[in-house]
């Protein structure tokens, strides 16, 4: 796992070997990733002065943004001086609130006369300062910064306006500095959230202030643990490059970490999961910590599993065993009920569900309409789902599993959410993304 998680990181810090990708893939077209939209351009090479300004709109966010963008524009020292020496960037709402939908649009035109960006918010001026770094190279026989092929004229705006990499960080256990790092390479290719699968049965690493023998007895160690504040500056350094933090807190299944600091929510001290159903405990617990995560992020969707549920535990509890016949349920009944009153919780607290496709395929439009579905099995899920009015997004596995490492980044580009819907289907298809678990 740790091998995989270093090859993911490299990729990620290497993004000239991205970029060399795309152009392999497809001779004819321009260093940029992901393609924009729309492009033209021509033959005249122009050079780049390394002093080159950022001028127009200023804001807290755009500030930063430009001095994160010169350091990665010109990497080498000793340049020569050249005629490109300033940018003026126009954009409408410098401050913008990062929400899903946010406005990623942007233009960008580079000339001999000049460079010009515009945008509605400072997320589509990322994108564009992103794009211009791919554009700008370092000619080693000059040492000077080239822009090749001028006039570029281009327009672009995302396909999907969810584009997330999951990161799992109870099976391997990830420092804060490293997840900014890996936050920072989800810039390169535009990526605008992670999916912070933060706590599962391996161990239970999120220092929940209201319970915090959670991760007290429930982490790996003492040291592999994340306090309330290293969340929030986490949240904080991924807003100030336009990515969204959505949290996983898993249930009712994938949860036996929980019981080393709260053994009384779990069924037996012998079968662990799924939590207890028969408790009002549980739902208290869940709740708290739930306003926990809320408190520490500022994404209003919250992801809450539901997955690979197996309910041999509660049928194992005699008390289990008793409260389902007493409430005249099955087992499967009782999995609804959870997943019933959590998502209540969650909508309580004025967010929005998103579980796993298991949450479909068992209850279907049962669920709350303004549940989103997550497929990650291969089928007809999307298509269903979206042909009854929920939103959808698209991770199937196992080709979007980032930790299958036998397909290739070819495969993983193929693969299109809308393949097989409507277009009235695939606008609610929000989009998808790569899971790397381990």
């Amino acid at each position: 796992l740790k091998l995989q998680f270093l090859y993911f990181i490299e990729i990620a810090k290497m993004r000239s070997l991205m970029l060399l990708a795309a152009a392999v893939g497809c001779a004819a077209d321009p260093n940029i990733w992901p393609l924009p939209r729309q492009y033209t351009n021509g033959t005249v090479t122009v050079t780049v002065d390394p002093g080159l300004s950022f001028t127009g709109t200023q804001s807290a966010d755009l500030t930063m943004a430009y001095g994160r963008y010169k350091e990665q524009l010109f990497p080498h020292t000793g340049a020569q001086a050249g005629s490109l020496k300033s940018c003026q960037v126009t954009v409408a709402d410098g401050s913008a609130k990062l929400v899903l939908g946010a406005d990623e649009s942007y233009t960008l035109d580079v000339s001999a006369t000049g460079c010009k960006i515009t945008a509605k918010t400072q997320f589509g001026a990322y994108h564009a300062m992103e794009t211009l770094s791919q554009l700008v190279v370092f000619n080693f026989d000059s040492d000077a910064y080239v822009v090749k092929d001028t006039p570029w004229s281009i327009t672009d705006s995302p396909r999907f306006e969810h584009r997330e990499v999951l990161l799992d960080t109870s099976r391997h256990f990830q420092p804060i500095a490293s997840l900014k790092n890996i936050i920072t390479s989800f810039t390169y290719a535009k990526i605008n959230t992670i999916h912070w699968h933060i706590v599962d049965k391996q161990s239970f690493p999120y220092g929940s202030p209201t319970y915090p023998k959670l991760a007290k007895m429930g982490a790996y160690s003492n040291f592999e643990r994340y306090s309330q504040q290293d969340v929030k500056d986490v949240v904080e350094y991924a807003r100030q490059r336009g990515v969204r933090v959505v949290v996983e807190i898993d249930t009712p299944g994938h949860a036996a970490s929980w019981c080393k600091g709260h053994p009384e929510i779990c069924p037996s001290p012998t079968c662990l999961m799924p939590l207890n159903p028969a408790t009002n405990a549980t739902f208290d617990l869940i709740k708290g910590l739930f306003k926990d995560v809320q408190d520490a992020t500022i994404d209003g969707i919250f992801h809450i599993g539901g997955d690979e549920v197996n309910t041999g535990c509660w049928t194992k509890s005699s008390s289990i065993s008793a409260w389902l016949q007493q409430h005249n349920m099955t087992a499967d009944q009782g999995y609804e009920y959870f997943v019933g009153r959590v998502t209540d919780i969650v909508l309580d607290l004025g967010m929005i569900p998103t579980a796993w496709d298991e949450l479909w395929t068992h209850f279907g439009t049962k669920l709350d309409k303004k549940t989103i579905i997550h497929q990650w099995h291969n089928g007809t899920i999307a298509k269903e789902a979206t042909a009854a009015g929920y939103r959808v997004v698209w991770s199937s596995e196992p080709t979007w599993y980032l930790d299958h490492l036998q397909y290739t980044w070819q495969v993983l580009y193929q693969g299109d959410p809308c393949v097989g819907l409507t277009d009235a289907e695939c606008s609610l298809v929000i989009g998808g993304g790569g899971e790397m678990w381990g």
